[in-house]
């Protein structure tokens, strides 16, 4: 029988968790962190606040998160690979603020209105129902909070898609061979990257969500894009 998304999702990320981190780095040219440092600086996290970072895999955004809410701050990292989740308990420990769940995005065990951001970095492409994670994220975030997704894009300049596109098919797998030992695992991850939708689509479908004031903002030529949407006040 052949495996929902879910669950080939779940197997890949199992098998790729001790690599992750390595991995990310290669595959993006140390982007990604740039890209986060960006996204956190328009997001201007007040201390003393709550955050969620779903799909928190090993909890790279989920430790700038509770660095900027400071101890009397709380984050919660989400995430349904153990694996993963067992690679970034070793990398919170310094924060007592964080605590990592595991569990689902397409059902976050939280109550409504729990937290003043709700995060999503390189995960929303992963989920089976891209507008089920964001109508959960929109659902516990408080009114007046902010949901943000950092994630691939597709990029809009002509010649530069169609090399993104080649890269992702041909060049990230054979990385994935070389450095992780997982060439079918980043393979199906370029099909993931291939099929999300680009940044006028994904916009839309954080307004559809219910999130209002929705901006984005591309990174590197659309290779990734950063959006940003607020729950409204009641």
């Amino acid at each position: 029988m052949a495996k929902t998304k879910e669950e080939h999702v779940h197997e890949v990320f199992e098998s790729i968790s001790e690599n992750y981190d390595k991995m990310n780095g290669v595959i993006s040219f140390q982007m990604h962190v740039g890209w986060r440092n960006d996204t956190m600086k328009h997001m201007a996290v007040k201390p003393g606040t709550k955050a969620l970072d779903v799909c928190c895999g090993t909890a790279d955004w989920t430790i700038a998160l509770a660095e900027a809410v400071g101890e009397s701050g709380e984050v919660k990292g989400l995430d349904f690979s153990q694996n993963m989740l067992k690679v970034g308990e070793q990398k919170v420990k310094p924060y007592p603020q964080i605590e990592l769940i595991h569990g689902n995005a397409m059902e976050l065990p939280f109550p409504d209105n729990s937290f003043d951001y709700v995060t999503i970095g390189f995960g929303l492409r992963n989920v089976p129902d891209y507008l089920q994670v964001l109508k959960e994220m929109h659902r516990v975030v408080k009114p007046g909070g902010m949901v943000v997704c950092l994630e691939t894009s597709q990029s809009e300049i002509p010649g530069y898609r169609q090399l993104f596109r080649f890269y992702f098919k041909y060049i990230m797998p054979i990385f994935g061979k070389i450095f992780a030992k997982s060439y079918k695992e980043y393979s199906w991850l370029q099909e993931s990257a291939n099929d999300f939708p680009g940044m006028k689509k994904l916009a839309a479908l954080f307004e559809q969500a219910g999130l209002e004031k929705v901006t984005y903002k591309a990174y590197s030529g659309g290779a990734a894009a950063m959006h940003m949407g607020f729950k409204k006040v009641r």
